[in-house]
């Protein structure tokens, strides 16, 4: 058959113990033993987040929550047919992950490219965009969702709409009363001019097969930028609104939050988020996946960019985080059972910084390292907290208390200034092989006497920093010092207290399942 993938399909009988039988002697899972192996030897590897067992990783796809269990797919590329297949891994904790095999190839379409995953009762769908055909849906009913059925073996929406009234992209599902929606990404021409904005497209169906198209199906936007589109999206609840996750391919991973009209079949966004603050590649937060997490709100995983000229682990996933509403705030935390990871805790309790001293600690250090931190910083100019440090590389975690957007200019009533967190990695690396990326830079509320909340996860070339459960930030960097595990901290300006700080080493998954 054209398009038709030549990686190994191994067929499996649909109960978890027959299902774990099999896995164990199975060739393609060995092969990816031996591939881990050998791939981890490369000292920029990371460690505790997702990465693929033997090709390139991209987009996170089809999050999901089944039988008690979270499952994974992502955009993966094996060496037999480097196209777009979903790649898979499964996890009781949402952190130690187990690889199984390809869920989804190529034939009739060429890729598997990006989609999103609904969980029903007794089974899952995967609605995907499969280039050359147009948006597809496969079911899966086994325990561990290995085998999967193609709808028609063909296209449920075309590739080609007959004019330019909507396009067929990166779809997401999900269910209202007896009826199925869809949202396919893409973009709309904006106004007169010769740019556009983002957009996604909505779809309905009773049977899963005869699609209707709708309309556009945000209205409101007034945050995103001319020249987004609106790729791999995922709509869900989330508190009292809705939010949409999606991806630009311009401007990287972000949402919409707002109002789902269920009559007229309409959202109206009245917020907005980014997951990524600076440039898409060289190292940025790229496409989500999310699903619900049935407690009111909704965990979502991206996949980062490689800031590496020679290739190398393309991407890797982030840790998972947690979205939360509440009075319209939208709080993010890490999520999952990182805990299990820890070991080697040390901490230091109440120390003063004096001011434009850098201060380190003895043991405080790593590159396989979890690190919460807490400071006083209603006095200081700047907090410089430094990771990866060596006397030749260092990426430094800057924090400006209240030196950001002045949001209290039309209300006199309300003394409210962002604050500013960013990561510089300008002197992350002496590899000339490493892609150079501005500073990472990202501004949220906070009140004057608020102390600064760092939670950090490093892990050889990726860092996630989480601050006062309002905003996260994550980076690839790549020292090439075996020496730069140092981490220091620096006041700008005036003393300061650090009330607490924590740290434990984290240890490596095991990513075979038997």
């Amino acid at each position: 058959m054209k398009n038709q993938s030549t990686v190994p399909k191994e067929k499996y009988k649909k109960d978890y113990k027959s299902q774990l039988v099999q896995l164990k002697n199975s060739p393609l899972l060995k092969r990816f033993k031996k591939s881990r192996e050998i791939l981890e030897k490369n000292p920029h590897r990371p460690y505790y987040h997702v990465t693929s067992p033997e090709c390139a990783m991209h987009d996170a796809n089809g999050l999901c929550f089944y039988k008690n269990k979270w499952h994974l797919f992502y955009q993966a590329y094996p060496p037999e047919y480097p196209l777009q297949h979903w790649g898979h891994v499964v996890s009781d904790d949402l952190i130690n992950w187990k690889d199984l095999p390809y869920a989804l190839y190529p034939g009739p379409e060429k890729a598997c490219f990006s989609g999103a995953t609904l969980v029903e009762k007794n089974r899952v769908l995967a609605m995907y965009h499969g280039t050359t055909l147009g948006n597809m849906i496969a079911v899966s009913d086994d325990d561990l969702l290995i085998n999967w059925e193609k709808i028609n073996n063909g296209a449920v929406i075309d590739i080609d709409p007959h004019g330019l009234e909507y396009q067929v992209f990166d779809p997401c599902i999900w269910k209202k009363d007896d009826c199925y929606y869809s949202l396919s990404g893409g973009y709309l021409p904006y106004g007169d001019s010769k740019e556009y904005k983002a957009a996604e497209f909505l779809f309905r169906s009773y049977d899963l097969i005869t699609w209707e198209y709708m309309h556009p199906f945000v209205e409101n936007d007034v945050f995103t930028l001319t020249g987004d589109d609106g790729a791999c999206p995922y709509f869900w609840p989330i508190g009292n609104k809705y939010i949409l996750l999606f991806f630009s391919h311009m401007s990287a991973g972000q949402a919409l939050i707002g109002d789902y009209d269920k009559k007229l079949n309409k959202f109206i966004a009245t917020s907005h988020f980014k997951a990524n603050h600076g440039v898409l590649y060289n190292g940025g937060v790229h496409a989500p996946s999310a699903t619900p997490d049935k407690n009111g709100g909704v965990i979502v995983i991206y996949n980062v960019n490689t800031g590496n000229k020679t290739g190398v682990m393309k991407s890797v996933m982030t840790l998972p985080r947690r979205l939360t509403l509440e009075d319209n705030i939208l709080a993010i935390e890490p999520a999952g059972d990182y805990q299990s990871l820890r070991y080697n805790h040390r901490s230091i309790q109440k120390t003063l910084l004096k001011a434009d001293k850098e201060t380190s600690f003895n043991n405080i250090c790593g590159n396989t390292v979890e690190i919460i931190a807490n400071i006083d910083v209603k006095e200081t100019n700047l907090i410089e907290f430094n990771v990866l440090q060596s006397d030749n590389e260092v990426t430094k975690i800057k924090y400006y208390h209240m030196r950001g957007y002045n949001k209290s200019y039309r209300n006199k009533d309300v003394y409210n200034i962002n604050s500013v967190l960013e990561i510089d990695s300008s002197r992350s690396s002496i590899s000339s092989n490493i892609l150079t990326r501005p500073t990472e830079s990202m501004q949220f509320e906070t009140k004057e006497t608020e102390p600064l909340n760092l939670h950090i996860f490093i892990d050889r070339s990726i860092i996630e920093v989480f601050v006062n459960n309002k905003e996260c930030a994550s980076i690839r960097v790549y020292p090439k010092n075996p020496e730069s595990i140092g981490i220091s901290i620096m006041s700008k300006g005036r003393d300061t207290l650090l009330n607490s700080l924590s740290i434990w080493n984290m240890k490596k998954i095991n990513y075979r399942i038997y």
